[in-house]
């Protein structure tokens, strides 16, 4: 069997997450099951600073976080426990598992140049750059043969446009998550506007 990994999991709060349909709860049942030891940390309780000018060697940026060791189990209303919180280096982790939802903003967009400080020497999964490059809502436009018609703008004259030819249409937010604020809009349906 493989050595024990220690896993950081930058995630949303935990007390929050359904733990039926939540793929980041699937992720760390499924590494403690294996043996692994997970951390749970917050985007906010990260830290980037210098490191320990040693003789000879250049300045270095290290990443920490404010992180408890976290015990996980599927059981709803008491689904884990935390140990003691510590400062952790994360470029000393095996993993680190980039995890939070969006919205895609600048918190978000800063947590990926945070963590190119340490990838590819520790292996963030997914990679700050790919994910910072790829918004799931505009990376599918890459492959319209796979896709229904598709507009992505802000401008309501073209949405309303948009909305003559096709009739019933589908608004979502570009950067929301989790089908929040997603409507249906049928043809008739005064609520455009909205």
């Amino acid at each position: 069997m493989a050595k024990p990994l220690n896993v950081a999991v930058q995630m949303d709060p935990i007390e929050h997450i359904s733990i039926d349909g939540d793929s980041t709860f699937a992720l760390m049942l499924s590494a403690q099951e294996r043996g692994h030891t997970m951390w749970h940390y917050e985007v906010r309780h990260m830290v980037l600073r210098e490191g320990v000018l040693k003789q000879g060697a250049t300045r270095e940026e290290r990443l920490f976080a404010r992180a408890r060791p976290v015990t996980v189990r599927r059981e709803r209303g008491n689904h884990f426990t935390f140990g003691e919180e510590s400062i952790i280096d994360l470029g000393r982790t095996d993993v680190v598992l980039m995890r939070q939802d969006p919205p895609f903003d600048m918190g978000y967009i800063t947590a990926t140049h945070l963590l190119e400080h340490i990838h590819p020497r520790t292996l963030v999964v997914n990679d700050p750059i790919a994910v910072r490059n790829a918004p799931e809502k505009l990376l599918v436009t890459h492959f319209p043969d796979l896709m229904p018609p598709t507009m992505v703008t802000w401008d309501v004259e073209a949405i309303r446009g948009f909305r003559a030819t096709h009739k019933d249409i589908v608004v979502k937010p570009l950067f929301g998550n989790g089908g929040a604020g997603v409507f249906l809009i049928k043809h008739d349906d005064p609520n455009l506007n909205s």
